[in-house]
């Protein structure tokens, strides 16, 4: 069973049990979140599909780790007017676990 997401501008594939990183959240480490912007619940032989949105689905997660990403640098050149700037920046991250995918229709627990 997995589930395609929709977070910060971009599209997450996450199965129960798995654990992924976003950019940052708001939440404090062990703390849940629902996560409702789902656009697609593939469980067994059953593909739900949303228009844009898969209605009454939910992906229960819970955070593990708040944190920053390794340094990137941001370098700037501009021939033949001796123009260098060179900058670095640490992305804020936030690592969730996925405890349950919930949807209409849906028997038992996960």
């Amino acid at each position: 069973m997995y589930a395609v997401l929709h977070l910060g501008g971009k599209q997450y594939r996450v199965q129960l049990g798995g654990t992924f990183k976003v950019d940052f959240l708001e939440g404090e480490v062990g703390q849940p979140i629902q996560l409702e912007k789902v656009s697609m619940i593939v469980d067994k032989e059953k593909v739900l599909v949303g228009k844009p949105w898969v209605e009454g689905a939910k992906v229960k997660a819970t955070v593990l780790e708040q944190g920053r990403d390794r340094k990137i640098i941001v370098a700037t050149y501009k021939a033949k007017t001796n123009f260098h700037r060179k900058a670095g920046h640490r992305q804020d991250f936030t690592n969730l676990r996925v405890d349950g995918i919930e949807y209409p229709g849906k028997e038992g627990e996960g």
